[in-house]
């Protein structure tokens, strides 16, 4: 049997389907046309719900959605702990948590506490089949290798300093910022300032191909998702540019793309998308008749709530583990015809209930309704209140694509709110530190516009975007897997 090609995944964080076809019409993504042109390209690929960077990237890094890889959000509430998780809504957000709290939260507590130890992430999978595995800097990373924190450099100096000093377990090749670094390259990333991410991805994939140091390697490139935040999706087509070259790069390293897709395959793809914001919403401010826990709060006893927003999603937790039950729907209702909302998603025993402004259904797995990915449901209710069109034995979802698979995940995730919330398009939840990207982009809702981004598979996957009636995210774990003939059992 012929020894599989050598794999790069490469996730570009917040890439419009829309944007990469016009940044490719205008010349500015021509690694990127070279891939579509000789590969498979699906522009609908169905994000995590809800469609935020730490949540999809579990389901990158895992096949799994947050009830099979844990990780429920952005901002969430640790009942174990009883405290809010922070994992970076924007540094004001970061500093009302507590900066080297939030830092610690996102480099060391997401892999090492929150990810489920029940599931394996595509590292461990390649690491224990003797694989050879790299990352760049990316927010899941736990693998079977360990890396101690950096011993030189001003960065490492500082990160020691902030407490910083606990080896992790990832991949062969680990480089995360300039914290870990199982090797020394000649790349800086600042630390992992924005604007220097995909500069130091690019430096570091570069490397590691000249040198033949991987089998399988993520190459992530996160400033796409910064510079659409700030500048909205249109503005994209100069960032899909930055991410483009950094491609490239990795083809220079082999001589050109021709000698590169020789050796290797490529997948490229989104975690999510983004959409225009134009609104804000205080989550906080609307649930004022509830005694709301403050990040900072001096009578955490007394508050009845915990609220999360995470940009274009959002959760409510019920503190008092005997109340929820009977509390849960009264928030719901509370929220009902706010300005803004759109999807709001509890549980009620085996049940999820929704309400949105067009209607309410409740829905379970298991029954006579298969959707586009195969999976049955059984629906009562109006069907239009999540656009749901249903046949005799299929229902589908235009306007909030895997809606029943993705809520219901959501909500199974054993760190989930009891409620999970949704914005309209153009409004986004204003974080725990007062922020918003009104006037630019943002992502994190059930809505199509959030949630459908770019797959592309060059020398491996099938050979037609139909082999799968919808694609989603989770897919794309296994597919690597299948690629190096690696069983994806736990």
């Amino acid at each position: 049997m012929a020894k599989p090609k050598k794999l790069v995944l490469a996730v570009i964080d917040s890439l419009h389907p829309g944007m990469l076809d016009r940044a490719i019409a205008e010349g500015t993504a021509p690694a990127l046309q070279t891939l579509i042109e000789r590969g498979t390209y699906v522009r609908d690929c169905v994000s995590s719900f809800p469609s935020v960077t730490p949540c999809a990237s579990g389901s990158i890094a895992t096949g799994y959605g947050p009830a099979g890889h844990h990780i429920p959000s952005m901002n969430w509430f640790h009942r174990g702990e009883e405290r809010y998780v922070e994992y970076g809504s924007s540094f004001p957000a970061t500093r009302a948590f507590g900066v080297f709290r939030s830092l610690y939260d996102t480099v060391y507590n997401m892999n090492m506490s929150h990810l489920s130890r029940d599931v394996k992430t595509v590292f461990e999978h390649l690491d224990d089949e003797g694989l050879r595995t790299a990352c760049t800097t990316y927010l899941i990373y736990r693998g079977r290798h360990r890396h101690e924190v950096g011993e030189t450099g001003f960065y490492s100096r500082l990160a020691r300093a902030a407490n910083f000093r606990h080896p992790v377990w990832g991949p062969t090749e680990l480089f995360y910022a300039d914290l870990f670094s199982s090797r020394t390259t000649g790349c800086r990333s600042t630390l992992g300032m924005p604007g220097q991410r995909d500069q130091h991805t690019g430096c570091v994939g570069a490397y590691l191909v000249d040198n033949d140091l991987f089998d399988f390697m993520l190459f992530s490139l996160p400033d796409n998702d910064t510079w659409s935040h700030k500048h909205g999706p249109e503005g994209q087509l100069t960032s899909i540019g930055v991410a483009d070259r950094a491609i490239e790069r990795i083809f220079h390293a082999a001589g050109g793309a021709d000698a590169f897709l020789d050796d290797h395959a490529v997948i490229v793809m989104s975690d999510h998308s983004q959409t225009d914001v134009l609104d804000r919403i205080n989550l906080a401010g609307m649930l004022a008749d509830w005694r709301v826990l403050e990040p900072a709060d001096t009578l955490p006893a007394e508050a009845q709530i915990a609220v999360c927003p995470a940009a274009r999603s959002a959760m409510v937790y019920v503190l008092d583990p005997d109340r929820r039950a009977e509390l849960t729907p009264q928030i719901a209702r509370d929220l009902e015809g706010k300005g803004g909302i759109d999807v709001v998603a509890w549980r009620e025993e085996d049940e999820v209930a929704v309400w949105t402004p067009r209607g309410a259904l409740r829905f379970s797995p298991g029954g006579g309704l298969r959707d586009r990915r195969g999976e049955q449901w059984s629906i009562d209710g109006d069907h239009a209140a999540l656009d749901l069109t249903a046949g005799a034995e299929h229902v589908y979802c235009d306007a909030y694509p895997d809606a029943l698979s993705r809520l219901w995940s959501a909500l199974d995730c054993p760190g989930a709110g009891d409620l999970v919330i949704s914005a309209e398009p153009g409004h986004e939840f204003v974080d725990w530190g007062g922020s918003d990207h009104v006037g630019g982009g943002s992502h994190g809702s059930l809505h199509k516009g959030d949630s459908e981004g770019v797959l592309i598979m060059c020398g491996t996957g099938p050979a037609s975007a139909d082999a799968r009636p919808q694609w989603a995210i989770r897919d794309v774990t296994p597919l690597i897997l299948e690629h190096f003939a690696v069983s994806s059992d736990p």
